[in-house]
C-alpha cells in the first residue's frame, strides 16, 4: 500500500509539473505573440503616419500654391464682395490671326445667399491705362491674358474677380448646340460678308431658333446703328436666353457632356479647391433673369468707350448694396 501511494504522489507531482510547464509556455507564447503584434501595429501606425505626413505635406503645398495662384491673379479681396461669386467670362475669337483679343467682356455675379444673377458688359474698345500705357481692353488679352484683364476690371469696377472663363468662338458654338439652341428675338435682319475673313451672316428679323454657329454670328454681327453698343446689347439679350435655358429640365440630362466641354475646352481659373464653392452657388441659381447693366460712358473721336466713373460707382452700389451685405455676414455668424 505504501508503494501504490508513494507512485500517486509521484504521478500527481509529475502531472502538476507538466500542467505548470503548459502554463508557462502558454504565457511566453501569449508574451511573445503579444509583443510581435504590438510591434506590427506600432509598424503599421509609424508607416500610416509617414504616409499621412507626406500626403499632408503635399496637399498643403499645393494649396498655398493654389493661394499664391489665387492672390496673383485677383490681388487683394475686398471682404466686401464674400457673399458674391463674381466670375469674368472672356470671348475669343479663335479663327483670329496674330494677337488674339477679347471680343466678349462680361462680368456674371451670383450672390451666394440667394442665388441671383448680376450681369455687368464692358464694351471691348473699353479705354484703359494697361501699365503707364493706354489701350483698349480687349487688347489686353493679346498683351497679358486674362489676368490682365482680371486685375483691370477688377480695377475699373471697383469689385472682387473670383473666377475667370475664357471661351473661344468655336468652343461657344459646341456648347450651344450641346444644349440644343436657343430661341431669341432677332430685332433687325443681320446681313453682312467678308470674303477675307470667311465670314458669312445672314439672319432674319423675328423669333428665330438658333444654333451654335447662328448663335456666334449674332453676338459678332456689328450694326451700322448703334455700333459697339448695339453688339453688347445683344449679348445681354443673348446671357438671359441662355440663362432660362440653361434652367430647363431638359438640360440635366446634358450636363456631363457640357462638363466636359468645360473642362477640356476651356480656359478657367477654377481649381478642385473651388469646385465645391462653385457647385453649391450653381445649386442656388435663382430662377429670376439676371439684371444686366452696360458699363457707363461715351464714345470718343478714337472710337475708344470711355467710363462714366461717377455713374459707374452708382450702378455698382445698386448691384452690390452694403446693407445686404451686412444682412448676409450678420446670417452666416447667427
Amino acid at each position: 500500500m505504501a508503494n501504490v501511494t508513494q507512485d500517486n504522489i509521484k504521478k500527481k507531482r509529475k502531472s502538476m509539473q507538466r500542467r505548470r510547464r503548459i502554463q508557462i509556455f502558454r504565457l511566453v507564447f501569449m508574451c511573445v505573440l503579444i509583443a510581435l503584434l504590438g510591434s506590427a501595429i506600432l509598424f503599421v501606425g509609424i508607416s500610416v503616419y509617414n504616409i499621412a505626413s507626406r500626403v499632408y505635406n503635399e496637399f498643403d503645398s499645393m494649396y498655398q500654391g493654389y493661394n499664391d495662384r489665387r492672390n496673383a491673379r485677383i490681388g487683394v479681396v475686398d471682404p466686401k464682395f464674400d457673399g458674391y461669386t463674381n466670375i469674368l467670362i472672356l470671348g475669343v475669337d479663335d479663327a483670329e490671326q496674330g494677337d488674339l483679343q477679347a471680343d466678349t467682356i462680361l462680368v456674371l455675379s451670383f450672390s451666394n445667399d440667394t442665388g441671383k444673377s448680376r450681369l455687368i458688359s464692358i464694351p471691348r474698345d473699353t479705354y484703359v491705362n494697361a501699365d503707364s500705357s493706354s489701350g483698349k481692353l480687349g487688347d489686353l488679352y493679346g498683351w497679358g491674358g486674362a489676368n490682365l484683364i482680371v486685375r483691370h476690371v477688377s480695377s475699373l469696377l471697383g469689385i472682387s474677380i473670383h473666377q475667370y472663363v475664357v471661351i473661344g468662338m468655336s468652343t461657344f458654338a459646341e456648347l450651344i448646340d450641346v444644349l440644343g439652341g436657343v430661341d431669341i428675338y432677332v430685332e433687325e435682319n443681320m446681313d453682312y460678308e467678308d470674303p477675307q475673313s470667311g465670314l458669312t451672316i445672314h439672319i432674319g428679323q423675328g423669333y428665330q431658333h438658333l444654333s451654335g454657329e447662328d448663335s456666334q454670328k449674332y453676338l459678332r454681327f456689328l450694326s451700322s446703328k448703334l455700333g459697339d453698343v448695339g453688339r453688347v446689347q445683344r449679348q445681354q439679350k443673348f446671357m438671359k436666353a441662355l440663362y432660362a435655358k440653361v434652367l430647363q429640365l431638359d438640360t440635366i440630362p446634358k450636363l456631363p457632356a457640357i462638363a466636359d466641354i468645360f473642362q477640356h475646352k476651356m480656359e478657367t481659373s477654377a481649381e478642385i479647391f473651388d469646385s465645391a464653392h462653385l457647385a453649391n452657388v450653381l445649386r442656388r441659381m435663382s430662377s429670376d433673369p439676371p439684371t444686366t447693366v452696360m458699363l457707363p460712358g461715351y464714345e470718343n473721336a478714337q472710337g475708344a468707350w470711355v467710363p462714366n466713373i461717377a455713374e459707374l460707382d452708382a450702378r455698382i452700389q445698386e448691384l452690390f448694396p452694403v446693407q445686404d451685405l451686412v444682412e448676409e455676414t450678420t446670417s452666416e455668424e447667427e
